[in-house]
């Protein structure tokens, strides 16, 4: 993949070379995308070989769990005991081994890795406006589009099937996903590059692809993601101390910590980290950043997938204490495609990979968006966002027969979005001459994501048993 050079790299030699080199006419990209299928079908794209018994789902998880806080652990593993939805999230690096063992057409993008249905939402661009596109950036590498739009397939099947769904309603939201994508990766192969770098998934755009019956509760939703702010958070994450503001704790999820997980003290580690992520914004970044100082920090526990890596809240104010700024300080750890492509990683900092990663396919980036630390041989690697800033999502329930209902209509703008991702990072031309137009590669994919379903529930019910049996520690219900 042509993914070598970025904005915080000098110039090199291949970089000005593709400057100058001629490009084919899109007619012929769209050509060689279509000529692919003689080499892989696109019905192929239905296989899932069941594994053998040698690929145990636990120990790709333990070797994962290996490298995180010891203590956070069984919160994970808790976590993804509470239905298949909920270890389909948490196990992209299982689902990664197994996509590696499907055919894949040589087509590469800035991959998310970690593709499912809940790691989409609204934010604000750096122009105010509120968007939807992918939010969860922790995998990204270069990859097959094909293994993104699978694992979103997959989980959109999964979802529908916690939502209280069929087996035909689950199959029909993941194929969906692809017919959304299809078309769109169709539609952004005709539009030149500028004009698909500024495209938005915004309000309108929104408000208009959903049922009619279902715009005034998507209405609800946009409305409550533009009140979510700093000042919000205050209200929500502070409480005033002996006239000063502090993060309220909620152990062992939200807790104000002396120590890092490797024993560094937390005032140091923080200012060493700060330090780091200051060098890597641009200049005005940093003099925005200089209006504000450092109040309080507290470690938190995020997500699923993210259980157990290093997260911490700052909380920063402005000059009359009611400027808050909430920053998310957030571990960077080794992507779970590395082990299965053999691309470069563009960058050996995990973190600089995670911002590289957002600022490619995102489009429209937090302003505070860095990493650290910038000498990419040392560590910890870690990235910074804002974690308060008109943001909002789908709100899943299991047995939800009104959210099974919108469901359908929220799959497909993942679809849209995630088409969006790969127009931005990847050849959108060769990927919509392989697609086509008909359903070939809905169906395929459908059925893929059925079968990739059920295996999920059997590594669901493996993790249950394990953790019967002791093998397994887990903390339910935190």
């Amino acid at each position: 993949m042509n993914i070598t050079q970025t904005d915080d790299m000098p110039p090199g030699p291949a970089a000005l070379r593709r400057l100058r080199e001629p490009r084919l006419p899109r007619e012929d990209r769209i050509a060689e995308g279509k000529a692919l299928r003689a080499r892989l079908p696109r019905k192929d794209h239905a296989q899932h070989a069941r594994p053998d018994g040698a690929r145990d789902p636990l120990d790709i998880l333990a070797a994962q769990n290996a490298s995180r806080i010891a203590e956070l652990v069984p919160v994970r593993m808790g976590r993804m005991l509470a239905s298949p939805f909920a270890f389909l999230r948490g196990a992209a690096a299982v689902m990664a081994a197994d996509l590696s063992r499907t055919p894949r057409t040589g087509l590469d993008v800035m991959a998310c890795g970690d593709m499912h249905v809940s790691n989409f939402g609204l934010f604000a661009s750096a122009e105010r406006n509120l968007v939807f596109a992918i939010n969860d950036f922790d995998e990204v590498y270069p990859g097959p589009w094909e293994w993104d739009l699978k694992r979103l397939a997959a989980s959109a099947a999964v979802t529908a099937e916690h939502l209280g769904g069929t087996r035909a309603q689950a199959e029909d939201a993941a194929q969906t996903v692809v017919q959304s994508y299809v078309k769109r990766i169709g539609r952004y192969a005709g539009m030149g590059a500028l004009e698909v770098w500024y495209d938005r998934i915004d309000e309108t755009r929104i408000m208009a692809m959903v049922p009619g019956a279902y715009r005034e509760f998507t209405a609800e939703v946009l409305a409550k993601a533009k009140a979510r702010g700093h000042i919000r958070s205050l209200e929500r994450l502070t409480e005033d101390a002996g006239g000063q503001r502090r993060l309220i704790e909620d152990r062992p999820i939200f807790e104000r910590m002396s120590r890092f997980a490797d024993g560094t003290p937390a005032d140091e580690a923080l200012d060493r980290m700060l330090a780091a992520y200051l060098g890597s914004l641009a200049h005005e970044r940093r003099h925005l950043l200089s209006r504000y100082r450092l109040i309080d920090a507290a470690r938190r526990t995020v997500g699923i997938g993210s259980v157990g890596t290093e997260c911490w809240v700052l909380l920063l104010l402005g000059e009359d204490g009611q400027d808050p700024l909430f920053l998310q300080v957030k571990g960077a750890q080794r992507s779970v495609l590395a082990d299965h492509v053999a691309n470069d990683p563009v960058t050996g900092n995990d973190g600089h990979r995670v911002v590289i990663g957002q600022r490619l396919i995102q489009g429209s980036p937090d302003i505070f968006l860095g990493w650290g630390p910038v000498a990419e041989d040392a560590s910890p690697h870690f990235y910074v966002r804002q974690l308060a800033d008109m943001k909002g999502g789908l709100s899943i329930v299991e047995n939800d027969p009104g959210g099974l209902r919108r469901f359908q209509s929220y799959v497909g703008l993942c679809g849209w979005a995630l088409a969006l991702a790969h127009a931005k990072s990847g050849e959108a031309a060769r990927i919509s001459g392989y697609c086509g137009s008909s359903d070939a590669l809905p169906e395929a994919i459908g059925r893929y994501a059925m079968a990739y379903a059920d295996q999920t529930a059997r590594d669901h019910d493996a993790l249950e048993r394990a953790v019967r049996s002791g093998r397994v520690a887990a903390i339910r219900g935190v």
